[in-house]
């Protein structure tokens, strides 16, 4: 059997991926780069947004095989990861 920590996360993974999917149909229909451009950055939203729901399901789901400053550290690398994308 599953654990439910596994299966939330690939319903994430699958939900996002079908966004992506969705986008690159819309951005064949409309056919125009200013719309493409418009489709592609509202999913810089939804990148960041389905990878803490990943990590956080996957850090709950682990909380109880590693120490609480080792969860410090795997948040404190996202952030970084987060920071480091906003950046320019």
């Amino acid at each position: 059997m599953l654990e439910k920590a596994i299966i939330g996360m690939a319903l994430l993974r699958l939900l996002s991926g079908s966004i992506e999917i969705f986008a690159a149909m819309l951005m064949i229909k409309f056919n125009q780069v200013e719309k493409a451009l418009i489709i592609n950055s509202s999913l810089a939203l939804v990148g960041p947004l389905i990878m803490i729901a990943t990590t956080t399901i996957g850090l709950i789901g682990i909380t109880d095989k590693i120490s609480f400053s080792k969860i410090v550290w795997i948040l404190l690398g996202v952030t970084c990861i987060l920071i480091g994308v906003k950046s320019r």
